[in-house]
């Protein structure tokens, strides 16, 4: 069963590093899939893997002379405040939805999520040019990611390309420094709050070095391939995490309808 989970995070992290997905977009819905653990569990194992993948890519790129710009730092701190606000809506819903309904909510808003990312080619382009905006978007950003427990890997790389105007292998570098923020963020909110204690934590002994292997992968395979293809990369995930959400949904509401 290791295995199976060290494959997952690979695949997914190596395809997060290359098209700034992250990776959580698709090892989120995937251990939603697998069933082994509680929901809040699997967004814990999620953001531990991906955030292992981003501190590999993110030192890897600034000690290769990679300049963050203003208006990525701002996005970032918005997106770690809303981030806060999703974690605590997600805890709420946990509370009152149970994991069964949760899932089939998480995994609908997913899936309308990825659809719109999808067609991001036919949305006009923008720059955004005020800061004050560019927090307030990074902060809804960061609420819906944390929310979704998807790291926000592909919600980053559409507003950076829509709304700051960044080619495709810009948005994907970018991105991988906002989840490397987010995820650090939720993971030490946690972390202050509640502790790891009550989470079976025992995957993440293959998961971190998958998210490792996977971030130096990506990153290797980033600096060689063209726009073009990046962007049928980012696109085939993005199918991909659809596909496994709306299994997701039907697995959920059968569990629902025989109990």
């Amino acid at each position: 069963m290791a295995a199976v989970y060290f494959i997952i995070v690979l695949v997914a992290t190596t395809a997060g590093a290359l098209a700034g997905v992250g990776g959580g977009v698709i090892i989120k819905p995937a251990l939603d899939a697998l069933g082994h653990f509680d929901i809040e569990t699997i967004g814990i194992l999620s953001s531990a893997s991906v955030l292992s993948m981003a501190v590999v890519t993110t030192v890897k790129r600034v000690s290769g002379g990679l300049k963050i710009s203003k208006k990525v730092i701002v996005l970032s701190l918005g997106a770690i405040a809303g981030g806060i606000a999703g974690k605590e809506l997600f805890y709420l819903l946990v509370g009152v939805a149970g994991d069964s309904a949760l899932k089939i909510i998480q995994s609908i808003f997913i899936i309308i999520l990825m659809i719109i990312i999808l067609f991001k080619n036919r949305i006009p382009r923008v720059c955004l040019d005020r800061i004050p905006i560019v927090f307030i978007v990074g902060a809804v950003l960061g609420m819906i990611s944390s929310f979704l427990g998807i790291g926000g890997g592909p919600v980053n790389v559409a507003v950076l390309y829509i709304l700051l105007n960044m080619n495709m292998k810009d948005s994907a570098v970018s991105s991988i420094f906002i989840i490397l923020l987010a995820q650090s963020s939720k993971l030490a909110a946690v972390a202050v709050d509640m502790g790891f204690s009550q989470y079976n934590l025992t995957m993440l002994w293959y998961m971190i070095p998958a998210g490792i292997v996977g971030g130096i992968a990506g990153m290797l395979i980033h600096s060689r391939i063209s726009e073009k293809k990046l962007s049928l990369v980012f696109d085939a995930t993005v199918v991909i995490v659809i596909l496994l959400c709306v299994y997701n949904v039907y697995d959920a509401i059968s569990f629902l309808a025989s109990s």
